[in-house]
Formats: structure tokens, sequence, C-alpha cells
């Protein structure tokens, strides 16, 4: 209806390209616009000011020979003002953005190693857009921004990569239980040390006693008892010490104590035994 009465409407971010005769006359904003057909007036198209996106997928190699797919995000719109240009001059708008892209990337990623690829993903991108920048300028088309979104190792790279990052992390766990262990280690021998050394506090405190009471009773009795020398005093201790340690064992249900040799009469043996060990130690010192 519109084009028999010559009008034509024009939607909100396109715009449209009139001709006459064949030939390029006026680039015609969003609204209602006269179109006299029989002036030789004619639509040639619609062009969309709106953003559009092209994703393009790259394989190409890293500098240590690792193939990659590098995918690009590339955002872009016709300008309104090179309307006429980005209508003309090319057709196939995604075709060359796409070649520019290959171009960029092909030429970058080859200079770096795989993990600088992904170190550096934003210096690629940057490349690509200026480059794209310079050169879709002149075809009336705006680069509004350029991101890599993936970069895709072969998988059998991307496996091995994982097993790397898997064997380090376990090597710094070994690492830190080696440390742990050894920290409990040197824990309990600290432990241990001042363990022994507080039970030797105790036995040498516990043997002054023993020999502080053997001193007062021998001494005690010898005034009580006329005619008892220190030997007979220290013989009748043994004797009892004898006696409460064969009561001791005999008390214990499980005890792997052996006491040899098993008799009275051994104890004045035991006694001088005793004797001639303090009495030898006392001449050679």
């Amino acid at each position: 209806m519109g084009n028999l009465f010559c009008c034509i409407q024009v939607d909100q971010s396109t715009v449209a390209i009139r001709e006459r005769f064949g030939k390029f006359d006026e680039v015609l904003q969003p609204g209602c616009h006269f179109l006299p057909w029989c002036l030789g007036s004619q639509l040639a198209g619609h062009l969309s000011l709106r953003v559009q996106q092209l994703d393009v997928r790259c394989e190409t190699k890293t500098k240590d020979n690792v193939f990659v797919n590098v995918v690009a995000s590339i955002q872009y719109r016709a300008l309104a003002n090179q309307a006429s240009d980005a209508f003309y001059k090319l057709t196939n708008t995604k075709g060359q953005i796409q070649a520019y892209v290959f171009d960029v990337i092909r030429a970058s990623v080859p200079r770096l190693n795989l993990d600088d690829v992904f170190e550096q993903k934003n210096e690629i991108a940057k490349a690509v857009e200026d480059e794209l920048e310079k050169a879709m300028s002149t075809y009336g088309y705006e680069i509004v921004q350029t991101l890599i979104v993936d970069i895709e190792p072969d998988e059998h790279v991307k496996r091995a990569m994982n097993e790397i990052n898997a064997a380090a992390r376990l090597r710094l766990a070994a690492n830190e239980k080696a440390e742990a262990e050894k920290i409990l280690q040197i824990k309990r021998a600290e432990g241990e040390a001042e363990s022994k050394y507080l039970s030797g506090l105790g036995i040498a405190r516990q043997r002054q006693a023993i020999v502080d009471g053997l001193r007062d009773s021998v001494l005690g009795f010898s005034e009580n008892v006329p005619g008892t020398s220190a030997k007979d005093v220290m013989d009748m201790v043994l004797v009892t010490q004898y006696f409460d340690t064969l009561k001791e064992i005999g008390a214990a249900s499980k005890t792997s104590a052996v006491f040899i040799p098993h008799g009275p009469g051994a104890v004045r043996d035991v006694a001088s035994q005793i004797r001639e060990g303090l009495l030898q130690a006392s001449s050679v010192s």
C-alpha cells in the first residue's frame, strides 16, 4: 500500500538507501518518506545501525608448537554518517571481519608460548581491535569491542597440563606433610627429653630420700640397741626389703620379674656384694 502511494517507512535504528535511476541519491532516516517511483526513485535496501556480534574461531599454533583454537567475539555496527559506504563498499561484512581476525591472531599467537597466550589474551584482543578499527573505518563500520572469549588447546594438551598441575600440587602437599611430621618428631623428642629429665630428677630425689631414711634408721637403731653395728642394721634392712619385694611379686597376677638367687640366705650375699663394690670404688677413687 505504501508503494502504491509512493511512501515508505523506515524503522528505528535502521536507515534506507534511496537511488534514482540506479544511482545513489540519499540515506533515509527512520520515519515516513516519499518515494516517487514514477520519477525513477527506488529503494535499494535497508542498513541496520544496531550493534552486531560475530564470533570467529581461529586455529593456530603457539611458539612451543601447540595447536589452539582461539575464539574472538567482535562487536561492530554501521556508522549513520557513512551509511552509503557501509552499504555499497562491502558485499560480505562478516567475511571481511573474519579475514582480518584470522590475520592478526595468526600473526600474534605464534610468537607466544601456550602459557603466555592465556596471560596476554587482552593484548591479543587489543591488537585485533586496532587492526579492525583501522581497516573497517574506511568501509563505514565502527568496532565497538573485541574480546578473546576462549582459548582451547588440544584435548591431550589440556590433559597433560592438568596432570602437571596435579603433580605439582601433590608434591607441595607431600612437602607440607613431611614438614609437619618433622615438627611432630621434634616436639615428641623434646617432650621425651623433658620427661626423662623430670623422671631423672624424681628418681634422684627418691633415692636421696631413701638414703636419708636409711641413715636415720641406722643411727636410731644403733643408739637404741647397744652392741649393734651399722652392718647388722643394713643386713636387717636388706632382709626387710627382700621380703617386701617377694610380697609385691606374689601379689601381682601377671608378672615377668625373676628374682635370682631365690633364697633368704642370699640376702647376705647380696649385701656383701654391695659392700665390696662400694669399697672397691672407694679404693680406686
